[in-house]
């Protein structure tokens, strides 16, 4: 077998088989310089080949001779488009206890899987060769024509852009939208970010205000003072309704959104995983020299959509990051990542341990009334982190809705849909396998207003109902004693 010798690292080959992939190969090796046999059994092949100063020998490449032919040679590459004299070929090579790097040609994934047990290193498949270029070619020029499209939208821009992003955006939505505007500004366009609800997880702040991201709230604008709208990770939660007079021009997004939205551009692609990716594909088909803070965004836009790449990464999302990684601020990261707690969320997860629910690997608590939403999403996450817990379900009450966010690393169990099953019908949920939220009028759920009168009551309605519900969902008893 292979000696682990690198085709780069070779200099002698020899070409057993030279149709029109044998002499195309031939052609290139000669070209940069290297020593190059062609075998083959057809003697006008080989005249014509020897016409064009190629180094041809006639000889059968099924017969055993071939082991004396190519001795000495660092590889061989067996190309004929007989496969059946390709797999005697190998079969010959190795039983002979060569250490030639083989390379052979397969026609289908039968001929191919033979091949490898034969002992080929590597198998081509010229006709899976020729489709990958076409997709690859194909892809090319569709993100060309895109991009055309886009420029054409942003450059028709008069006064100025606004990039909507969802409610309470995260780093996602918000590199994305960053991406995009300075592709805007490159086009010298000025463009706002517009973002609506509040930036409330504490390293979703850490990251705008670390990398300087200027964001405007939905509350402070006018959008008759923009003549183009562009949603961008806009369909997080399905907030696809405008105000009814805004028309929207462009739409960019890695999820389907819930309703049907008329547009001039729209670039959706639930193939990947991240919005951050698209928006990366985009900057390197204009060119574009991204800022540092602006990479730096779109790398942890991809890296916190992904789970750091152990949630459904896709190879667009990987090349994306490996193309951002040189440009990017990797101090930066380390403190977006690693932010210091807030208070309030020390206090969301105290109360959260204190009342916690444990039902096998399942753990579900009350947080009681709270101020800040997004801490229950760090109390889910720190409690995944407990011995023998897999899923964790934190919620609390703001106001007049009841909030709820949950974590999982059990891979049968999808929390989204678990959430979905359990209060679609009484409320809003949103997110992934691994994580998930879901937002609930309060007045829906238990029938009674939030006053400072009824608030124990009502703590302990929630309580109930919302346990009984999401732990039926998960498929977990609900009887059975507190396992804390």
């Amino acid at each position: 077998m292979s000696t682990g010798t690198t085709m780069a690292s070779m200099s002698s080959y020899a070409i057993l088989g030279c149709g029109s992939v044998g002499h195309a190969v031939a052609e290139e090796l000669v070209e940069e310089g290297k020593d190059v046999l062609i075998l083959d059994k057809d003697e006008g092949r080989v005249e014509a080949l020897r016409d064009q100063d190629l180094n041809a020998q006639v000889s059968d490449i099924r017969d055993p001779e071939i082991v004396e032919h190519v001795e000495g040679r660092d590889a061989v590459l067996i190309l004929s488009s007989d496969v059946e004299a390709n797999k005697a070929a190998t079969e010959t090579l190795r039983a002979a206890e060569t250490d030639h790097f083989i390379v052979a040609r397969a026609s289908d994934p039968v001929s191919a899987d033979e091949l490898t047990e034969l002992g080929a290193d590597v198998v081509i498949n010229p006709s899976a060769v020729i489709a990958d270029s076409a997709l690859r070619s194909l892809e090319t020029g569709e993100l060309e024509h895109r991009a055309e499209q886009l420029a054409a939208l942003i450059d028709g821009t008069e006064s100025r852009l606004a990039i909507l992003i969802h409610r309470g955006p995260d780093p996602d939505s918000i590199a994305s939208a960053a991406a995009l505007q300075a592709i805007a500004e490159h086009r010298d366009i000025e463009a706002d970010i517009v973002y609506e609800g509040e930036i409330g997880h504490h390293e979703n702040r850490a990251f705008v205000n670390l990398l300087g991201i200027e964001l405007v709230s939905r509350n402070e604008v006018d959008f008759e003072t923009y003549d183009t709208v562009a949603l961008v990770d806009y369909s997080k939660t399905g907030d696809t309704e405008l105000m009814p007079e805004t028309d929207v021009d462009i739409v960019i997004d890695h999820r389907e959104p819930d309703a049907e939205i008329e547009t001039d551009f729209s670039d959706i692609r639930p193939n990947v995983s991240a919005t951050s990716t698209i928006l990366t594909k985009y900057v390197q088909e204009f060119d574009l020299n991204l800022s540092q803070e602006v990479a730096t965004a779109l790398l942890y836009g991809i890296r916190a959509e992904t789970l750091d790449f152990k949630r459904d990464t896709t190879p667009a999302d990987l090349t994306a990051a490996a193309y951002l990684y040189p440009f990017a601020d990797h101090d930066t990261l380390e403190q977006v990542e690693s932010p210091s707690m807030s208070p309030e969320t020390l206090d969301v997860l105290a109360e959260a341990i204190r009342n916690r629910d444990v039902r096998g690997s399942h753990l579900i608590s009350n947080a009681g009334f709270i101020r800040d939403r997004e801490a229950l999403t760090q109390a889910a996450q720190q409690l995944l982190n407990l011995e023998g817990i897999t899923t964790t379900a934190v919620f609390g009450i703001v106001d007049d809705t009841i909030y709820l966010a949950a974590r999982s690393k059990d891979i049968r169990l999808n929390i989204g849909n678990v959430l979905g099953d359990a209060f679609s019908d009484i409320g809003e949920a949103a997110g992934h396998s691994t994580d998930a939220s879901v937002e609930i009028p309060l007045g829906i759920f238990t029938g009674i207003e939030s006053t400072e009168d009824n608030r124990d009551l009502l703590l302990s309605l929630t309580e109930e109902a919302v346990k009984t519900k999401l732990f039926e969902a998960m498929g977990v008893e609900s009887d059975g004693s507190n396992g804390s």
